[in-house]
Formats: C-alpha cells, sequence, structure tokens
C-alpha cells in the first residue's frame, strides 16, 4: 500500500502543475498584441481630402472655364464625386480596425449621415460654382448679391435661399465639415469631449496609443488654424455680415470671392488700361 500513497502526492502535484501551465498558457494568449499605427489609413485619409477636397478650388483656377459646358459636371464635380466615393471607404476602413466595435446600426446610420450630406453638398456646390462664372459674390447673401436683384420673379430668390441652406447648412452638419461657422459647435465639443476622455483615461493609468494621439493632435492642430483664421479675418466688416452670431468662422471661399477674385479682376483692368 505504501507505493501506491507515495505516488498520490506525485499525480497531485503533477495536476497542479499542468492546471498552473495551462492557466498561464491562457493568461499569454489573452494579452492583446501592442497596438500598430496604422500609416496607411492615416496617409490615405489625408491624400485623398487634399487631393479630392481641397484640390477642388485649385482646379478651377487653372483649367479654363470654357474647357467644361456649363450643363455638365466640371473637373472639380469630378473630384467631388470621388471624394463622396472614398471618403466613406476609408471610414469603414477605420472602424473595422478600431480595438472597440460600434453598434452595426450606429456605424450604418454614421455612413449614410456622411454619403448623404457629401451629396447634398455636391449638388449645391457645384451649382455655386456655375453662379461664380456670372458674377455671384460669395462674401454677401444671396438677396443682399447684385446678380440675384435683377431675377424675375423675386420669388426665384427663395429657392437660391433653399439651395445654400442645402449646402452651407444640411450638408455641412452631415458631412461634419469644421472649417465653417455652422459646424464649429459641433466640432469643438468634440474635441472638447476627446481630451476629457483622454484626461480621465490618464488618472487610471491608461494613455492613448499612436492612433489616438494623432486624432489627438490632429484636432488640436485643427484648432489652433482655424483660430488663427478667425484672428486675421476679426476686424472685417463685410465678412462680419456674412457670419453674424457668436461663432464667427468666415468662409474660405467668401474671402476669395471678397479679396483675391476682386484684386485679380482690379489688376486685370489696371493691365488693359
Amino acid at each position: 500500500m505504501q507505493p501506491s500513497v507515495r505516488k498520490r502526492p506525485n499525480s497531485l502535484h503533477a495536476a497542479a502543475f499542468m492546471c498552473s501551465r495551462s492557466a498561464g498558457a491562457t493568461e499569454t494568449e489573452a494579452v492583446p498584441s501592442k497596438p500598430r499605427f496604422h500609416l496607411d489609413l492615416w496617409l490615405g485619409f489625408t491624400v485623398q481630402n487634399w487631393i479630392l477636397d481641397v484640390g477642388q478650388p485649385v482646379v478651377m483656377l487653372v483649367l479654363p472655364a470654357d474647357w467644361f459646358p456649363s450643363n455638365r459636371p466640371g473637373a472639380a464635380d469630378y473630384l467631388h464625386i470621388l471624394y463622396n466615393i472614398t471618403t466613406p471607404l476609408v471610414l469603414l476602413k477605420m472602424l473595422q480596425r478600431s480595438p472597440r466595435t460600434l453598434p452595426r446600426t450606429a456605424v450604418r446610420l454614421g455612413i449614410i449621415a456622411v454619403v448623404a450630406g457629401t451629396s447634398l453638398h455636391l449638388a449645391a456646390d457645384s451649382i455655386t460654382r456655375r453662379l461664380l462664372l456670372i458674377g455671384y459674390q460669395l462674401h454677401l447673401s444671396v438677396r443682399d448679391n447684385p446678380l440675384m436683384k435683377d431675377l424675375k420673379p423675386p420669388s426665384l430668390i427663395d429657392a437660391f435661399e433653399l439651395l445654400f441652406y442645402y449646402d452651407d447648412t444640411i450638408g455641412h452638419l452631415m458631412w461634419y465639415l469644421i472649417t465653417e461657422g455652422q459646424t464649429f459647435i459641433l466640432f469643438i465639443f468634440t474635441f472638447f469631449v476627446m481630451t476629457a476622455t483622454v484626461m480621465r483615461q490618464r488618472r487610471r493609468g491608461m494613455v492613448p496609443d499612436g492612433n489616438g494621439l494623432f486624432m489627438l493632435y490632429s484636432f488640436s492642430a485643427a484648432l489652433f488654424l482655424v483660430a488663427v483664421w478667425v484672428v486675421c479675418l476679426w476686424n472685417d466688416g463685410v465678412l462680419r455680415k456674412k457670419h453674424p452670431g457668436l461663432i464667427y468662422v468666415p468662409q474660405p471661399r467668401a474671402v476669395y470671392t471678397l479679396h483675391l477674385r476682386q484684386n485679380a479682376q482690379t489688376e486685370n483692368n489696371f493691365q488693359h488700361v
């Protein structure tokens, strides 16, 4: 009986050792891998924004207007169409790589909102470009534009006001465009919530990874650039009238029609004289 008694403790020790080993292996497998910086994703997002969004007014300045008929899409419109396609794809890829998954309904509603907002902006912006070619001034309201005062019947002005409402208000809100006064409140609220979340997690000993820091720094840089933009145009009385209220963030294209285009026309007239 003694041999059997001696083997029992050895068997228990072996079983305990195997259990502890398996538990340690499970804990090792449960440790998440170190998050990597998604350079391809952020670089693609930046490049497609600069080429397909910021590049639209550049294309309008470089290419002659008579290359494309007024009743058909132009080069800037085709860039805008590509932007509407690529932006939801990049956003979906970002959500797929996120360590925390959102409810599918929230993801779908968000993507639908972005697509609908960019589509509204595409239609309204395309018509606005045609209006610019015939003398429309974006630094003035619809009713103050000399081009609109000659419309017959005058009720057509209401239709153009509805067009710009879809573009400047509804479309930008659904698109989350931050360099416009209409959506700056949404941007600054998101920035403060993001900053508060990071500070709260730091108190718990948690810090954001490279992707989170990149997004936080990007929002900070955007806020700084918008602040510089507002300070430079703070005393502009014409833009103040165009953008009344507490939030004053002038539209870049309004600055273009007020200062840059008028200066270019003045120089051309001076050369002709």
